[in-house]
C-alpha cells in the first residue's frame, strides 16, 4: 500500500475510532439548546472534541511511544499512574457507553432483549475484533468509516434542506457550553488512547521509517479532524433547526426524531445501522488500546493482551447495561479532574521540545491539577458545600478555572528561562 493510500485509510480509521456514542448523540442536542447561537457552540465543541484530540494524534506521531511518554517528564512512576488511570476510565465509561447507546437506539425499539444480554453479546463481538487486531485499520478504514460518513451526511443534508426555523435561545455563554459538552465525547482521552493504537498498528506493519510514520499519522490526524468538524457542525446546525419542534427530552430521543424527520419511516432502521457501526468501532479502539498498553508494560506478553481485552470487555458488559443518562452523569466529576490534565499534557507535547524543558513541564502540570480541584469538588459535592471564594477564580463559572493559571505559569516560565539565558550570556 503506497503512502497516500495508507494515509487515507488511517484517516478514515481515526475518524471511526473517534466517532462513537458521545460524538453522535451530543452535537444535535447541543444544537437544540443553542438555537441561533449554534455556530459559537460548534466552535467551542470543536476546541475540546476536534482540536485537542487531533493534537493528541500529532503528539503520538512525534513521540511514537506509549501513553506514558505524554507524562514522562513528570516522573516515570507518575506517568505510569496517569496512563493506568486514563485506560481505566476509558474502559469503564466511554467504552461501555457505546453499548448503552446502541441498545437504546438500535436494539430496544425493535427487540425484546434485556440490556444485560445485549451488552454481553456486544462485547463478545468487540472481543473477537480486538483479538484479530492485525486487520483492524484496514477493516475500519476501508469499509466501516465511509459507510458511517455517508449516512451522517445524508441525514445532515436532508435535514438542513427542509423548511425549518431556528429559534433564539437563552444560552449566556455558548462558546464555553460547547467546550464543556465536548468533554463528554471523551475525545481528548480518546486521542491519547487510539493514537497509541495507530502507532502500534504501524509498528506491526514494520515497513515505514520514523519520519514516514510521523508524516502519515500527522496528515491522517488532520484529515480526520476536518471530517469530524464538518460532521459536528452539521449535526449542531441540524439540531438548532428543530429547537421549537422537538417534542422529546433526551439526547437519544432527539437523534431518533431527526432521523425520522429527514429519512421518513425508514429513518429508525437507518439510524440503528449508523449507531451500531459508530459505537462499535470506538469500543474496539478503546479495548485494543488498553490491551496494547498493558501488554507493553508487562513484557509484550500476548497472554497479557488477551487477559486485558477480556477484562475490559467484562467491565463493558457490567457498566454498559445502564442507561446513557446515568453513565453521562457519573462521568462528570471524573472528567473535571482528568480532562484538564489530559488537555494540558497534549498541548505541552504538541509544542516544540525547546519550549518545554522538564521544570516548565512540571510547573504547568502541577498548577493545572491544583486549579482543577475546585471544579472537581463543585461537581462532586452539593452546591452549599462549596466555598464562596471558588467563584472568584477566573473562568471558574465556565468550568475553565485551570486555563488562565496554567497559561500564565507557562508564560512566566518562558520569561524566566529567557532571563536566565541572557544573564548566563552576559556573565
Amino acid at each position: 500500500m503506497n503512502h497516500s493510500k495508507q494515509t487515507f485509510v488511517t484517516a478514515f480509521a481515526l475518524f471511526s475510532l473517534f466517532f462513537g456514542a458521545g460524538n453522535l448523540i451530543l452535537p444535535p442536542y447541543l444544537g437544540v439548546q443553542a438555537g441561533t447561537s449554534w455556530l459559537w457552540v460548534a466552535l467551542g465543541f470543536a476546541v475540546s472534541a476536534v482540536i485537542i484530540p487531533i493534537l493528541a494524534i500529532y503528539g503520538h506521531a512525534r513521540l511514537q511511544g506509549t501513553l506514558t511518554d505524554f507524562a514522562k517528564k513528570l516522573s516515570p512512576p507518575l506517568a505510569l499512574v496517569y496512563a493506568l488511570v486514563i485506560y481505566a476510565i476509558a474502559a469503564s465509561l466511554p467504552s461501555p457507553r457505546t453499548a448503552s447507546v446502541t441498545y437504546e437506539m438500535a436494539i430496544a425499539p425493535y427487540l425484546e432483549i434485556s440490556s444485560l444480554l445485549f451488552s454481553t453479546l456486544y462485547f463478545a463481538l468487540v472481543l473477537v475484533f480486538v483479538l484479530n487486531r492485525s486487520k483492524l485499520l484496514e477493516l475500519i478504514g476501508k469499509f466501516l468509516t465511509p459507510l458511517i460518513i455517508l449516512m451522517l451526511l445524508l441525514i445532515i443534508i436532508l435535514g438542513l434542506s427542509a423548511e425549518t426555523e431556528t429559534a433564539v435561545t437563552t444560552l449566556t455563554a455558548p462558546f464555553s457550553v460547547g467546550i464543556l459538552e465536548g468533554y463528554q465525547t471523551f475525545d481528548a482521552i480518546g486521542g491519547v488512547v487510539v493514537g497509541g493504537v495507530i502507532v502500534v498498528s504501524f509498528a506491526l506493519q514494520g515497513k515505514h521509517s520514523y519520519e514516514e510514520k510521523k508524516r502519515m499519522i500527522g496528515r491522517a490526524g488532520l484529515m480526520a479532524g476536518v471530517g469530524l468538524f464538518v460532521i459536528y457542525a452539521g449535526l449542531i446546525a441540524l439540531g438548532s433547526s428543530y429547537t421549537d419542534t422537538f417534542p422529546g427530552e433526551t439526547r437519544t430521543e432527539l437523534l431518533t426524531f431527526l432521523s425520522v424527520e429527514t429519512l421518513g419511516p425508514v429513518g429508525t432502521t437507518f439510524l440503528a445501522v449508523l449507531v451500531g457501526l459508530a459505537c462499535f468501532t470506538t469500543a474496539v479502539g478503546i479495548v485494543t488500546g488498553t490491551a496494547d498498553f498493558l501488554k507493553g508494560v508487562l513484557g509484550n506478553s500476548k497472554m497479557v493482551f488477551t487477559i486485558t481485552a477480556v477484562l475490559a470487555c467484562v467491565i463493558g458488559v457490567v457498566v454498559g447495561q445502564f442507561n446513557v443518562g446515568y453513565i453521562i452523569d457519573i462521568a462528570v466529576p471524573t472528567l473535571m479532574i482528568i480532562y484538564p490534565l489530559t488537555i494540558i499534557l497534549i498541548l505541552l507535547n504538541a509544542l516544540p521540545e525547546r519550549w518545554i524543558p522538564t521544570p516548565v513541564f512540571r510547573a504547568v502540570v502541577i498548577v493545572t491539577i491544583i486549579f482543577s480541584i475546585p471544579e472537581f469538588l463543585t461537581t462532586l459535592l452539593a452546591e452549599e458545600s462549596i466555598p464562596d471564594w471558588f467563584g472568584y477564580l477566573p473562568l471558574f463559572n465556565q468550568n475553565l478555572g485551570w486555563l488562565l493559571p496554567a497559561t500564565l505559569t507557562f508564560l512566566l516560565a518562558q520569561f524566566l528561562r529567557k532571563n536566565d539565558r541572557t544573564t548566563a550570556a552576559k556573565s
